[in-house]
């Protein structure tokens, strides 16, 4: 008996150097690629193609992937720019989301000061530019892994346009591209170093249009029917139905079209809203609401409406298997060192910060294991509630740096965040690593995510049967 649990101890000690060795060879493969992914990155970052428009940054992951030996399948989803890129055989199957559009609205050069980019109307305010390119990073380094220790196993790179209320992933889910997947790793672009379990908020969108008649608003004020009335009639309504929902939930808006001259009664008007919560039943019944808001506004000015629902996505569910793994392959990495340079520019943005909830320093710790609310909302909800699924965020921004804003993009486009996208590189790859050397994990993984949903689960998109909204940034 002590002979056999000699000989299983040192079966273990012997897997766990083999791993970590192959985790070795897998941090100096995405190394020896740093200036070829830096160069994709500030590609991206440069074209800064919105939602459903990322035609040439898609093409250049699809050749960077085609390159390495991966199969492709371009368009998938009736998506033109989402494809899937696939290689080895076999189990277990191990998929690495890739994202990268742009904000509209938000473009900015590399710079301490606000200075956006002349003739440029995106940007990439929260680093996709990054997420895809490490990502990609990371596909190739598992490949690396997978051709030279011939370990049985496929690694699945899966490019999703449109996270930014476009829910690329919600229609590839509903394609059934994930059903075969083990288990999904992904990152985000961030202002620290962590890999908690977490979730975020449901929410779903959609632009109200209103109808009415134009006429002269001096001359014959009586024939017309103001539709910006409707969208002003439904916005009150909704800022009244505030006092009425739970604290944690989210209703905001941003009118799309008002009308175009004060004299002009407007014919037409459109406000475009998103509504959120933690819990789906939740976010059910305020949108229930926000819709009667809609009819009422309608029939009080006179108005004829329509809506179309633009996208939805659940919240994010938490997988702990799979999650420590992430968190140990962090915390191994580490965070993001500034040099004299990365310093003085971190420096000059985090004066620009309103009030930061970090430290500067903080950007080279990794923060605690411990379970977090995010209040965002994204995509890779409904990808979590059908495959085990771990995430981590990585200081590619100025610590304190909030998404979506111009110091992100900054940050984002130089060497800090080119720093923050190789080791988020390097953690999905060790993390996939892991992954194929104890297959054990995978069916421990699907056990915790049934538990989790619970025997009654019955998966459906919140964004119905729609169709992808290709136009939605145009």
């Amino acid at each position: 008996m002590k002979k056999i649990f000699t000989i299983f101890i040192i079966l273990i000690v012997s897997n766990n150097f083999f791993a970590q060795s192959n985790k070795k060879d897998v941090q100096k493969s995405i190394e020896k690629r740093a200036k070829d992914y830096e160069n994709i990155a500030k590609s991206i970052w440069g074209w800064a193609e919105m939602g459903y428009l990322e035609e040439k940054s898609s093409a250049l992951l699809q050749k960077t992937l085609s390159d390495a030996g991966f199969s492709i399948k371009a368009g998938v989803a009736d998506i033109p720019t989402a494809f899937v890129a696939e290689y080895g055989s076999g189990l277990p199957i191990i998929g690495i989301l890739a994202e990268y559009d742009a904000l509209p609205g938000i473009s900015q050069e590399v710079a301490t000061e606000r200075k956006p980019i002349l003739d440029q109307e995106a940007g990439h305010a929260c680093g996709h530019h990054l997420f895809g390119t490490a990502s990609t990073a990371a596909a190739i380094a598992i490949k690396d892994h997978l051709k030279k220790t011939g370990q049985k196993g496929t690694i699945r790179l899966y490019g999703t346009p449109a996270e930014e209320g476009g829910s690329g992933k919600v229609y590839m889910v509903r394609a059934g591209l994930f059903d075969d997947v083990d288990v999904v790793l992904h990152w985000h672009a961030g202002d620290r170093n962590a890999a908690s379990p977490s979730t975020s908020m449901a929410n779903r969108s959609a632009k109200f249009r209103f109808h009415g008649y134009s006429a002269h608003a001096a001359g014959a004020p009586e024939k017309g029917r103001s539709s910006l009335d409707a969208v002003e009639a439904m916005n009150h309504m909704v800022n009244l139905l505030r006092e009425h929902i739970p604290d944690g939930s989210r209703i905001h808006y941003v009118i799309t079209r008002g009308g175009y001259a004060p004299n002009v009664v407007p014919d037409y008007a459109e406000v475009f809203y998103y509504v959120r919560d933690f819990n789906v039943d939740i976010l059910e019944d305020i949108w229930s609401r926000v819709i009667k808001t809609a009819e009422g506004a309608a029939l009080g000015t006179g108005t004829r409406l329509e809506y179309e629902i633009i996208h939805g996505n659940r919240p994010v569910l938490a997988n702990n298997v799979v999650q420590k793994m992430m968190y140990d392959n962090l915390v191994e990495i580490g965070g993001v060192k500034y040099n004299r340079k990365e310093k003085a520019f971190a420096e000059k943005i985090y004066k620009t910060l309103r009030s930061p909830s970090l430290d500067l320093s903080s950007a080279k710790e990794v923060q605690s294991y411990e379970f977090t609310k995010g209040k965002g909302s994204t995509d890779v909800g409904d990808v979590s509630w059908m495959v085990p699924t771990a995430g981590l965020r990585v200081a590619t921004w100025i610590p304190g740096t909030s998404a979506h804003t111009w110091q992100a993009v900054s940050a984002g486009g130089m060497s800090i965040g080119m720093k923050g996208m190789m080791n988020a590189a390097k953690t999905i790859a060790g993390t996939a690593v892991d992954i194929y050397s104890n297959p054990e994990v995978v069916k421990s993984a699907k056990k915790e995510l049934l538990e989790r949903r619970g025997p009654n689960f019955n998966y459906y998109s919140l964004l119905g049967e729609r169709n992808p909204p290709l136009d939605y940034r145009k």
